[in-house]
């Protein structure tokens, strides 16, 4: 007997791409925004280098 599934209502086979994991929500919701952790990532190493800079070359200020 042949693998492919039975299909014995007649709209079930034109519905079956729903059942696709292409459309499910967590996929939907993962593919949202590509590329949004690595921004994240890049940001957040951009501030920790840029607070390490700038508190590292700090200007002492004299008062008169």
């Amino acid at each position: 007997m042949s693998n492919l599934p039975l299909y014995r209502d007649p709209w079930a086979k034109l519905d079956a791409w729903r059942k696709s994991p292409v459309f499910q929500k967590t996929t939907v919701v993962r593919n949202l925004f590509p590329g949004f952790g690595i921004a994240v990532v890049a940001f957040t190493a951009y501030v920790i280098a840029d607070n390490v800079y700038s508190s590292s070359h700090k200007k002492v200020e004299e008062h008169h």
